[in-house]
């Protein structure tokens, strides 16, 4: 261990399980800069979350004016790969990788899917709310393409949550994987806040490139 991880480590432990429970969850095989390095999928799942559920469903019915009813029905949508998770988690339990890594390659594939719906969402939602230029698409066309997109984050988001947990709990002694996973957990928090935050104060005036951006 490296000396800023030795530090680090140190100055994280001294904050006592009281207050973090997940505070001693580092060990010498697992120091506290790989698990935090880890822990960025949850960020990045945060921030998706955040985007689903709280900032673009505003956006599509405050901005928008797309129908409530529609929204709902877009936001539920990354809930049907839920059932898969299992699935995921066995397929990646079983995974023969030429490089030894069974977990990573569902990792990248997961986060390129997410990344992928991402991209294509607030095209979509453009074209489902006939702003501008795209007011000329046919309806079906905005539907389309934002419950494709909103299927690709859900599956992504899934994929890469699932199998990251798996993948720390891979790596903690039998000891340390609840409070490894409750750092993994906490990041996801602290993604979900920094993101709303930051979300907010970029879309306070909203525009459709700004959207975009």
């Amino acid at each position: 261990m490296n000396p800023v991880s030795r530090k680090v480590m140190q100055v994280w432990a001294e904050l006592g399980p009281r207050f973090l429970p997940f505070a001693d969850a580092a060990t010498p095989d697992l120091p506290l800069s790989r698990l935090l390095r880890l822990s960025l999928f949850q960020v990045s799942v945060g921030m998706s979350l955040v985007l689903l559920v709280g900032t673009l469903n505003r956006v599509m019915i405050v901005e928008l004016n797309v129908p409530a009813s529609i929204v709902g029905i877009m936001v539920s949508l990354p809930l049907l790969f839920a059932p898969f998770r299992a699935l995921i988690g066995f397929r990646s339990d079983i995974h023969k990788s030429a490089l030894g890594w069974r977990r990573v390659p569902f990792l990248y594939k997961g986060t390129m899917v997410q990344f992928g719906g991402l991209a294509i969402l607030p095209f979509a939602l453009l074209v489902l709310s006939g702003s501008g230029d795209a007011g000329h698409a046919p309806a079906w066309i905005g539907q389309a393409a934002a419950a494709l997109a909103f299927l690709l984050i859900g599956a992504g988001v899934h994929t890469t949550q699932t199998v990251g947990l798996a993948l720390a709990t891979d790596l903690a002694t039998p000891e340390s994987r609840p409070k490894v996973v409750g750092l993994m957990y906490t990041m996801l928090m602290f993604g979900m806040i920094a993101s709303a935050i930051i979300f907010g104060m970029l879309l306070a005036e909203f525009s459709p490139g700004r959207l975009i951006q």
